[in-house]
């Protein structure tokens, strides 16, 4: 009897058969070299073939119930070797036919599947384009006469004809008898919101509409934040060399975007990020780089291009040291340098303190530019949409509110910059507005007076802006309740006869309305009075992170560079060190400044451009139009649902 069995089970079966058989059998043992593979399981197994000898039935029964127990595979062994050799030879043929045979299918298939691979990408697409129509036209509803199909959508007026031509084509092509119809159908629903966009713009819609889809035909802010955006990012990371870093690289994407287009699919997610991004990068390397030379800032250095509009005095009760130097304009100034800051500052000791002061002041001034921007821009909207209401008691006092309070700030700016003559004792704006409303009608002290009439100017502004308060907050209601009001008494003359019932439930729901409008009115009111304070503080990020990021800059020099150029011995090698020294300066250079600190003032100029100016006037309670488009289908197909939903 001859049979295989695993290599694991060997030890059962010996001591089994030697126990059931008392040593009445004799076994020959042949390991299998190759390991093979198991037709139930197809996995590799190690396998050993036996031959056992035996006489007599008894002992046969047994062998083969052992066998059959432990999952050995039993051969029939014939007792004549001739026909064993017989056998041998036919198993060997058999297996060569059946070598044979996998060498072809395998062989065959794959060939085919060598063909396939090169349609089915296009299967890919056609799979999802019938899916597409069908997933569509399953919404469509049938005629009365069950003679056609009725859909009802979105069209742009400019593609009306567009459409009705390719509805024209597609039916002469498909041999239909009857032309389809296109319809304008009047409807009171809103209608999506679509904006031309082209690869200078795309990024910055994408930007406005993570806030909030604008409402149909409300001004989409993009058009302002293509400009606005790398400007105020410009001011926060206001280097010459690290914005021409983020400009050529910008313009890297930009010069190759042939190459990188169809590869985009590809791409890792932080690059494919950059690379939709390419034209806001390059704008605000653009804009930082035009910050820098203002800020007269290169890697925390200044450049001299025009020379310097300071004329040093002879007294050196000025100088601090034998390298730098406080200035003080109350000593010898010429006219004012002729753009940006004058070099000679770079090498004083009050550095710091003269561009806090102007890089503070310059925030205000931005932002409430910005902020009185954006509440034109709400007027625009009023007028547009014929809210004649919100025009008089929204706007007005909104603007009148922020001017008497943020905008004569900025007056006191410049004035002070204007007619304060730099050798008296310079009057602190910051305390004058904090005086401004707690110590309204004190007299102001002669030190801390800015201009004549101070006291009355700013009594008058108070005043005024707090009168704006009640206008917002009571106005708008007041005048809607009393229209109402005239409307339903017309009502209930017309109706004197009606259900009692229907004249309660009536009441209920305008008294509810009206309670409604006042609470919406109070919490806008709120809001924004606050946020005239809120906001322009927000404002003095613009000055925080461009202070940090010069200090960052200065400090990486510093411990860096200037050590490796003045304290290295050049006889003994020092350039190799200077090297190093270079390659580490450069490394947090890239990673430190132009990464962490680039993200940085992104994200802070998208705060400022969502909150502080938008709520000004966008609402971005709209949706968005997005047409049955094959190209959008096959880039997301998640898409689908909804651009059918549309």
């Amino acid at each position: 009897l001859s049979y295989d069995s695993d290599d694991e089970k060997q030890w059962y079966q010996r001591r089994v058969r030697g126990r059931s058989c008392r040593g009445n059998v004799f076994v020959k043992i042949v390991d299998i070299l190759e390991n093979m593979t198991d037709p139930d399981t197809s996995e590799e197994v190690e396998k050993s073939v036996f031959i056992c000898f035996y006489q007599g039935e008894q002992l046969e029964k047994r062998v083969k119930k052992i066998c059959d127990g432990l999952g050995a595979r039993i051969y029939p062994c014939n007792e004549k070797a001739s026909k064993r050799h017989e056998v041998r030879d036919q198993v060997t043929v058999r297996l060569s036919e059946i070598e044979d045979i996998i060498a072809q299918t395998v062989e065959y298939r794959t060939r085919q599947l060598n063909d396939m691979s090169m349609e089915i990408r296009g299967w890919i697409v056609k799979i999802k384009k019938w899916r597409a129509i069908y997933y569509t036209m399953s919404k469509f509803s049938v005629n009365e006469a069950h003679t056609g199909f009725l859909a009802e959508g979105w069209i742009r007026v400019s593609d009306i004809e567009e459409v009705r031509q390719a509805l024209v084509r597609g039916a002469k092509t498909a041999g239909c008898a009857v032309m389809p119809i296109l319809n304008r159908v009047g409807t009171s629903a809103v209608p999506p919101t679509f904006h031309y966009t082209n690869k200078l713009t795309h990024g910055y819609q994408v930007i406005i509409d993570a806030y909030g889809i604008a409402s149909y035909q409300e001004i989409n802010p993009a058009i302002f934040t293509v400009v606005t955006f790398p400007f105020l990012f410009g001011i926060m990371f206001g280097d010459m060399a690290h914005g021409l870093f983020l400009f050529l690289f910008g313009l890297y994407f930009v010069w190759k975007e042939n190459y990188f287009e169809p590869r985009k699919q590809l791409m890792d997610e932080i690059v494919f990020m950059l690379y939709h991004g390419r034209y806001i990068v390059l704008m605000m390397g653009l804009f930082a780089s035009y910050s820098g030379i203002l800020y007269n800032e290169i890697y925390s250095k200044g450049f001299d291009i025009f020379g310097s509009s300071w004329r040093m005095p002879n007294d050196t009760t000025v100088y601090t040291s034998d390298d730098t130097v406080t200035l003080d304009p109350k000593y010898d100034y010429s006219d004012p340098y002729f753009y940006g800051i004058d070099p000679m500052w770079i090498m004083s000791d009050n550095l710091l303190t003269f561009m806090n002061s102007y890089k503070m002041k310059m925030a205000v001034i931005l932002g409430l530019c910005q902020m009185t921007f954006g509440l034109f821009l709400s007027l625009i909207n009023y007028k547009y949409f014929g809210k004649t209401l919100d025009i008089w008691f929204t706007f007005v006092p909104q603007l009148i509110f922020l001017q008497c309070i943020i905008g004569y700030m900025c007056f006191l700016i410049f004035y002070k910059w204007l007619f304060i003559d730099a050798g008296r004792d310079q009057p602190s704006i910051m305390l004058a507005m904090i005086d401004m409303f707690l110590s309204f009608g004190s007299d102001i002290e002669e030190s801390d007076l800015i201009y004549e009439g101070q006291k009355y100017i700013q009594m008058i502004l108070v005043v005024v802006a707090l009168v704006m308060v009640p206008i917002m907050f009571a106005a708008k209601p007041l005048i809607e309740a009393y229209g109402k009001s005239q409307d339903t008494a017309e009502y209930e003359a017309l109706s004197y006869d009606s259900d009692d019932d229907e004249m309660v439930q009536r009441e209920r729901h305008e008294a509810q309305a009206r309670l409604d409008m006042w609470v919406h009115q109070a919490i806008h009111t709120i809001e924004f009075c606050l946020g005239v304070i809120s906001n322009t503080a927000s404002y003095l990020r613009l000055w925080a992170l461009s202070l940090a990021h010069s200090e960052l800059s200065t400090v990486l020099w510093d411990m860096t560079l200037y050590y490796g150029f003045s304290s290295l011995d050049w006889d003994k090698g020092g350039f190799v060190l200077l090297f190093l020294v270079w390659a580490f300066w450069a490394v947090l250079t890239v990673t430190i400044l132009l990464c962490m600190e680039g993200l940085s003032a992104f994200l802070h100029a998208l705060r400022l451009h969502w909150v502080e100016f938008q709520n000004k006037f966008y609402g971005g309670d709209g949706f968005k139009f997005l047409p049955f488009s094959f190209s959008l289908i096959l880039e997301n197909e998640e898409n689908l649902e909804e651009i059918s939903n549309i």
